[in-house]
């Protein structure tokens, strides 16, 4: 088991617990509206997000695991709290941090060799209310509302299986006569420990 696994399996059993059928409850996740169904795939729009980002010089397989522990470091108080005080004598400086509530899903994108990997900040925070990260590679950004195609599955996160489905995504695209607008992304919604036929994956992929 990686690293990507021992921290999922802290913050769920910090933070989460499973239902019978297989989804994970009390955790915040991506809102959007379906606008189109048919069968597994789907047109949404998302609402406008903050993420906390990471770019991982990485083979697909490794990249997650590499920046999963940077995300969760960060989610988990390595970061300065944003802070305005009266100005006082004497000057004291110490570094407050902030626990930030774990969402869903963990999304991997390609960005030219490398891969960039986030986590959605839950929705009640704004990018001035949101502490900031202690490690440089860790960026908050803010993410415009978007239209993007989804196919949903089950099963292993393994390359082969992601790729069998986002092919099946872009043929659904080239039917439908949608224009792609942007690098597909890998949508990971359980941790590691959830039996795999149960876990719920997707590949997105954002339209016109």
């Amino acid at each position: 088991m990686g690293k990507f696994a021992l921290y999922v399996l802290a913050a769920a059993a910090a933070m989460i617990c499973l239902s019978s059928c297989g989804f994970v409850l009390g955790i915040e996740k991506a809102k959007y509206t379906v606008l189109e169904k048919e069968g597994a795939f789907e047109i949404r729009r998302y609402e406008p997000c903050i993420v906390a980002e990471t770019v991982v010089e990485s083979d697909f397989d490794e990249a997650g695991n590499i920046a999963f522990e940077r995300l969760y470091n960060y989610i988990s108080g390595q970061n300065r709290t944003k802070e305005s005080i009266a100005m006082t004598s004497p000057v004291i400086q110490e570094v407050d941090s902030q626990k930030i509530a774990m969402t869903a899903p963990v999304s991997q994108e390609k960005a030219g060799d490398n891969w960039v990997v986030s986590f959605v900040m839950p929705s009640e925070h704004t990018m001035e209310t949101l502490p900031e990260p202690l490690d440089e590679r860790v960026v908050l950004k803010q993410v415009p509302e978007r239209k993007v195609a989804a196919v949903r599955y089950s099963g292993t996160w393994s390359k082969k299986r992601y790729e069998q489905h986002r092919a099946e995504l872009q043929e659904f695209i080239r039917q439908h006569d949608l224009t792609v607008k942007g690098e597909d992304i890998f949508a990971r919604y359980d941790p590691p420990f959830q039996i795999f036929f149960l876990r719920r994956n997707e590949v997105l992929i954002p339209v016109e």
